[in-house]
């Protein structure tokens, strides 16, 4: 029986070395109500703006594009912020 539990653990460890840990992985687009990152690697694939305006508009707010690391494996930061004071009118729904 303790030859058995030994083997068990033996096959778990071996099972659990061989795989990898994906801790750091990070979506290509990953945002909430407040705002979201924007990988590098989408500005040639994707318009990145559209993408934003989309997300913050779904919360019923404006987008704003804060900053862009240039980098490999960088990212482009946007803030969703409510309609300016003295803004007539309301940020854009859109159906998804």
């Amino acid at each position: 029986m303790r030859l058995m539990g030994a083997a068990g653990l033996a096959v778990l460890g071996a099972v659990l070395a061989s795989t990898t840990a994906r801790t750091d992985y990070v979506p290509p687009f990953k945002g909430n109500d407040t705002g979201g990152i924007i990988s590098t690697n989408l500005i040639g694939h994707a318009d990145v703006r559209a993408m934003a305006i989309d997300h913050c508009a779904r919360y019923g707010k404006v987008v704003k594009l804060l900053g862009v690391q240039a980098n490999y494996g960088g990212y482009i930061s946007f803030a969703c912020r409510w309609v300016p004071y003295g803004a007539d009118q309301r940020p854009l729904r859109t159906k998804y």
